[in-house]
Formats: C-alpha cells, structure tokens, sequence
C-alpha cells in the first residue's frame, strides 16, 4: 500500500513538472533604508555600487496585465508594463512614500534598470527604455498574452 502511494505521488510530481512552461519573473524592488536590518533588507552590488533593497517586492508579475517590448536604439530591447489595480495602488504608494528613492527591476533575477522616483506615479506603467536582452523580451512577450 505504501509503495503504491509512494509511486501515485512520484507519477503525480513528474506529470506536473513536465508540462511546465517557462516562466518568466517580474520583480520591483525599492530601496531600503539601511538601518532595515537583515530580516527586511539585503545588501547587493547593482550597477557598479553597494545598495541596500528590501527582499520583499513593491510589484511582481502577478500585478502585470499588459506588455508592450520594444527596440531600443543601443540594440537591446525596452517595455511598458502595464498594471493591474492591485499593481497601480502599489506604485502609487511606493512613488509617494519613497519619493527622492530608487527602484530596482529585476527579470528574471538579473537586474535591469534602477529608476529614480522624482514623482508621483499613478497611471500604473512602468516604462523600461532599454536593459533587456533578445531572449528576454521575447520571453515576455509569450508569456504576457495569456496573462490578461
């Protein structure tokens, strides 16, 4: 009885891993104060500097509804995001709070761009003008469409 269950439980897991598509992370991260501490705060190198960010992400992909790529004039490729309101409340907040901070975008767990937060933000878009590679926005792009 043991070993049969022990093989519907193996047999289940291979059946759900193996049709499993690529997937691809959207992640917003602000800057910390670092006085955080560790338990809310992680210390990286990002764009040739030490900066202090909060593990928790302001905005992931589970707040994006809309993507638009691009190509950017120095070969790599640009998008806007566009929120859901869930995501629009949060930019919304963190733009407010933070103003005068950063924000760290992460695809795919590589760093793409930092954006400097100089104003409110409400329209829920988050615009990239470059940073992204080939692979990258074209894995965005397949994913996103059955995202909406």
């Amino acid at each position: 009885m043991k070993s049969a269950a022990l093989a519907f439980l193996i047999a289940l897991t291979a059946a759900t891993t193996a049709g499993a598509k690529p997937h691809s992370t959207f992640r917003v991260h602000a800057e910390a104060n670092e006085s955080s501490g560790p338990v809310f705060s992680t210390t990286q190198k990002l764009f040739g500097r030490t900066v202090t960010i909060e593990k928790m992400a302001t905005i992931s992909e589970q707040d994006v509804t809309t993507l638009k790529t691009y190509r950017a004039a120095d070969g790599t490729h640009g998008a806007l995001f566009e929120l859901s309101e869930h995501g629009r409340l949060a930019l919304d907040s963190v733009s407010v709070d933070r103003r005068g901070g950063r924000l760290y975008v992460f695809v795919n767990g590589r760093a793409v761009t930092e954006l400097q937060i100089d104003r409110r933000v409400s329209d829920g878009k988050i615009y990239l003008p470059a940073g992204l590679t080939a692979k990258e926005a074209e894995l965005l792009r397949k994913e996103w469409p059955a995202r909406k």
